[in-house]
């Protein structure tokens, strides 16, 4: 599936919305540069939906059913009723149950892929998150083994 199924997908929920309340919305971009845990994000001082490439490829169905929904419903309840509105409110979540008929989950139960990196000490292995990892990288981190002490070395243990 490519960024034109979801693309498709958005504008169909906008079709929704001003069919359902009778006027045009502004509409934002579509783009697929999200990384990390989160699904999507409505990011309106950018005027873009922003989505997650991974998570998306990986659960491909329910993406286009309950997450392009989800954000769609936060760039609606923003227009319909300005910035103030608490992002999970009740405005949003009207959105989600009267407008697109699903319940108003704030997160996603999509399975998450977390890459790690191993590090060892004199004592064992440890796995490294991404973040950890470019930290020790880059030089603004060093990680010690919280049983023998040691600073964790990249690689397995030789």
């Amino acid at each position: 599936m490519s960024k034109e199924v979801l693309e498709t997908a958005v504008a169909a929920c906008f079709e929704r919305a001003e069919a359902r309340f009778g006027r045009l919305f502004k509409r934002p971009g579509v783009s697929l540069d999200l990384r990390g845990r989160a699904a999507g994000q409505a990011h309106m001082g950018k005027g873009l939906l922003r989505f997650n490439k991974a998570l998306y490829q990986d659960n491909r169905q329910a993406f286009l059913d309950e997450v392009v929904p989800h954000e769609v419903a936060h760039w609606l309840a923003w227009q319909l009723h300005g910035s103030r509105i608490r992002p999970h409110g009740i405005e949003w979540q009207a959105l989600m149950v009267e407008l697109f008929g699903l319940a108003p989950k704030r997160t996603h139960d999509f399975e998450l892929k977390e890459r790690t990196f191993t590090y060892h000490c004199r004592c064992r292995q440890h796995q490294l998150s991404v973040r950890r990892h470019n930290k020790v990288q880059r030089g603004d981190g060093q990680y010690q083994c919280r049983y023998c002490g040691q600073q964790l070395k990249a690689g397995l243990k030789g």
